[in-house]
């Protein structure tokens, strides 16, 4: 049963990290309508492998507790080794592409931070940003 779980678990985060670098593309490309659609996709994916890990500790920890003379290594066949394996180098994977994702969006936020902010200038009052009082911040000319 383990071994079953490990490959869903396994499959929902190779989906999630395809998911993450189609949103890569998409930022590069600037087709955030695209993004936004895949936000349930997504989330539905986490939410399943958040799951599939929560079952997983849970078989882990009911084997070891049945148990308790022998070590962890000792009590998981070969292929669920394997499957341990794979799931922490596509965990690494998906750190990595979430990096690369959030330096794109960083970017991206920031560029329409300074359009905004050249479009409405902002005053700081305390700690709050509020729009300029210049009764002329924005002039249209027909």
């Amino acid at each position: 049963m383990l071994s079953h779980h490990l490959q869903n678990a396994l499959n929902d985060l190779r989906d999630i990290i395809k998911i993450t670098e189609s949103d890569i593309a998409d930022i590069k490309n600037a087709q955030h309508d695209a993004q936004f659609d895949r936000l349930s996709l997504k989330d539905e994916k986490l939410k399943s492998f958040e799951a599939k890990k929560a079952i997983i500790d849970h078989e882990i920890a009911s084997l070891m507790t049945a148990h308790p003379d022998k070590q962890l290594p000792e009590l998981l066949n070969e292929e669920q080794h394997q499957l341990l394996d794979e799931l922490k180098v596509e965990l690494n994977n998906l750190k990595d592409v979430n990096k690369h994702y959030a330096k794109l969006v960083l970017v991206v936020s920031n560029l329409y931070n300074n359009f905004l902010e050249r479009l409405i200038p902002t005053e700081m009052q305390g700690y709050e940003k509020v729009a300029s009082k210049n009764p002329s911040i924005l002039e249209v000319r027909v």
